[in-house]
């Protein structure tokens, strides 16, 4: 029987909660990879440490990360889920690789330069600069046996540059010391409506720019999610009708309506045609109470036991160890690290 591809994602410990942004554009198109590929899924707590962070809050989204992942769908029966430092050698391999990556391939990372003109270079850390390596390391840990299977990383459109040094990090060392690495292939993701702030519906959705009010968290409790999108800012007039351009607010609305529930947006237009913002908003929240109530009880489930949790998540971590390290063995050698003798 042929082998499935691989594939392998990541997700930041970063909030307290998903936001409807990240169940839509990543969560849920994870969960079906898993009855295509052979998945890998992690939660990158390396990667939270670039910028400031508390160590309690750090550990306690960790494990908030994980129990919404499960909650979500990811099937640790089908899929390796792990957090990230367990398994260690991911900074080993980011050493490696980082010692055969030009300084001025690492400058030129968008995000870099994005994060680093924010708070000004001085201010950014060396891990924030090293960030793409030690992504490029998280993918090719994972490498599948030469010519055996596909190689996927899920991407969107901002992680397509850091995708492409991977690929040629993984050539430049095969190059060098011996064919090693599968370059991994782009799995893109499929487009996904572009969500904006309910607050202020000309902006993007986001943890960094969006008011508490302004964003649909996962884990948000029935209230306060409901009272969110009835105070969802809405348009001139009381046409119900898909416009982003002269009703942002309305078309919003829509759109996570028929992104939640898959009725196309045309159909939604003529369902509530003659009704008023009200009656969008009330089903809306009806949508979104039956779509997140569920993930929402079952991860307070998992939290509710965290050595189960902690359990699930090492076991994921052992699996994946078994790949990591098979591929670490490999690259010590190639390198021409001498093997530690037997005492």
């Amino acid at each position: 029987m042929q082998a499935r591809p691989r594939v392998l994602s990541g997700i930041q410990p970063t909030a307290d909660s998903f936001h409807l942004g990240n169940f839509l554009g990543a969560v849920q198109q994870w969960v079906t990879l898993q009855d295509t590929h052979e998945c890998f899924y992690m939660v990158v707590d390396m990667h939270a440490i670039t910028v400031d962070y508390a160590p309690d809050v750090l550990r306690q989204r960790t494990r908030v990360s994980a129990a919404q992942l499960i909650a979500a769908g990811i099937d640790v029966e089908r899929s390796s889920l792990f957090v990230q430092s367990h398994v260690y050698e991911h900074a080993e391999l980011q050493w490696i690789l980082g010692s055969i990556t030009g300084f001025g391939e690492a400058s030129r990372m968008t995000q870099f330069k994005d994060k680093s003109a924010k708070q000004g270079t001085s201010a950014a850390s060396v891990g924030l600069f090293t960030y793409p390596i030690l992504q490029a390391a998280d993918i090719l840990l994972y490498t599948p046996a030469l010519g055996s299977q596909d190689f996927q990383v899920p991407v969107g459109e901002d992680q397509r540059q850091h995708l492409e040094l991977t690929r040629t990090l993984a050539g430049r060392f095969n190059h060098r010391f011996g064919d090693t690495f599968v370059e991994p292939n782009p799995y893109i993701l499929k487009s996904v409506a572009k969500i904006t702030d309910l607050q202020e519906p000309e902006k993007k959705m986001s943890k960094s720019s969006s008011s508490p009010q302004g964003i649909l968290d996962l884990l948000d409790e029935p209230g306060p999610l409901r009272k969110k999108i009835m105070r969802a800012v809405t348009d001139a007039g009381n046409e119900i009708r898909f416009d982003p351009a002269t009703k942002p607010g309305v078309s919003n609305l829509l759109t996570i309506m028929s992104a939640l529930g898959g009725q196309p947006i045309a159909e939604l237009e003529q369902h509530f045609e003659g009704a008023g913002y009200g009656q969008l908003k009330k089903e809306l929240a009806e949508l979104t109470l039956e779509t997140f109530g569920p993930i929402r009880e079952r991860t307070q489930e998992f939290l509710a036991d965290p050595a189960e949790l902690d359990r699930l998540l090492a076991r994921g971590a052992d699996r994946a160890s078994e790949v990591a390290s098979a591929t670490m063995d490999n690259v010590r050698d190639r390198v021409g690290y001498l093997r530690r003798g037997t005492s």
